[in-house]
């Protein structure tokens, strides 16, 4: 079996094949990538651009096949006042979950954005039991309804 051929003068060494599971892990060459400072580097240098996701390292694009969403919130807790939600994101780090942003899919999966809304963001099945507490059907319109302190915010579907 032969080596792939190097990349062009300068190339950084990022040939193979990359890949996020619809868990969120990351995956060279078919091998997980558990290393907590390897992750951390390769969060901070992916780029999506419609559906389309790449590494970004200087004048070097390396593409990411994404099976779901690139980053997974895992956890949502409710935050310093009772009308906002903390979402703790696949990636290590944890932001204001952008209520507003949630929809849900044609199969009921919640999704969000995150990271200023430059990703979509699959809530995994304990972040949603976690806000689903807080989600009501609308009996006059049958929708579901987050209710977020006074806020009452419509689940719409996705697209």
């Amino acid at each position: 079996m032969s080596s792939p051929a190097p990349g062009p003068v300068g190339d950084l060494g990022l040939s193979g094949t990359f890949r996020i599971d619809r868990d969120g892990a990351w995956h060279h060459e078919g091998i997980e990538v558990t290393h907590p400072g390897v992750l951390r580097n390769l969060f901070a240098n992916l780029r999506v651009e419609g559906e389309s996701y790449h590494l970004q390292t200087g004048p070097w694009r390396v593409p990411v096949q994404v099976d779901d969403t690139a980053f997974v919130v895992i956890r949502a807790e409710v935050a310093a006042c009772p009308e906002a939600f903390e979402a703790y994101l696949s990636d290590g780090s944890r932001e204001p979950l952008d209520a507003g942003s949630l929809e849900l899919d044609p199969r009921g999966t919640p999704y969000c954005r995150v990271k200023r809304g430059q990703f979509r963001a699959r809530l995994s099945l304990a972040a949603w039991l976690q806000l689903a507490e807080n989600v009501r059907l609308d009996p006059t319109s049958g929708e579901a309804v987050l209710t977020l302190g006074y806020q009452r915010l419509v689940l719409r579907q996705a697209e």
